[in-house]
């Protein structure tokens, strides 16, 4: 049980972190420090949209539309905090506590 609580909490770290990447980015392009025309940047912005696109779209649908503002990365940054916080340790541990060394 132990191994899978660290799973799961290595792959929402690993989530956060290329949600923060592919925001820093975003503001990056938006103040024309990053060239879009480059070959290797358009790739890696490819790259982060596919990644993160099936988990922003059902958030996406459910809120407002906020104009050019899109609060769907905050979002799911809040629901890994809250999953890797809160109920991950309280579903994990006492099973994890349970079971003899």
């Amino acid at each position: 049980m132990l191994s899978i609580y660290q799973i799961l909490q290595l792959l929402l770290q690993v989530l956060f972190y290329i949600i923060m990447v592919q925001a820093i980015a975003s503001w990056l392009i938006a103040f024309n420090v990053i060239n879009t025309h480059s070959d290797f940047v358009r790739q890696f912005l490819y790259a982060l949209d596919r990644i993160t696109a099936p988990i922003y779209r059902p958030i996406r649908r459910i809120m407002p539309d906020f104009g050019g503002l899109d609060f769907s990365p905050m979002v799911v940054i809040l629901i890994i905090i809250i999953l890797q916080r809160i109920l991950l340790p309280n579903l994990f541990l006492p099973l994890i506590m349970g079971q003899p060394a």
